[in-house]
């Protein structure tokens, strides 16, 4: 999913629903979500790789990431 989006795009809504049920199974969900979550974008991560970023009401963000392993792919 994450290489059908360029840096700086935001997920669409489909897309959207798939990392929001995998976001709350993430071992740090409720950091992660904090306040909550508005939209998903996707942006330049650690060492020049993107990743997923939730993005708050409260304007802050988070990035994430999860394994294929974890939902078997």
């Amino acid at each position: 999913m994450l290489n059908r989006y360029g840096v700086g795009d935001r997920v669409n809504a489909n897309d959207a629903l798939i990392l929001q049920a995998a976001l709350e199974h993430h071992p740090r969900a409720a950091e992660k979500i904090g306040c909550g979550i508005v939209d998903f974008s996707v942006r330049s991560s650690d060492f020049g790789t993107k990743c997923f970023w939730v993005n708050r009401p409260d304007g802050t963000t988070e990035k994430f990431s999860i394994t294929g392993s974890i939902y078997g792919s």
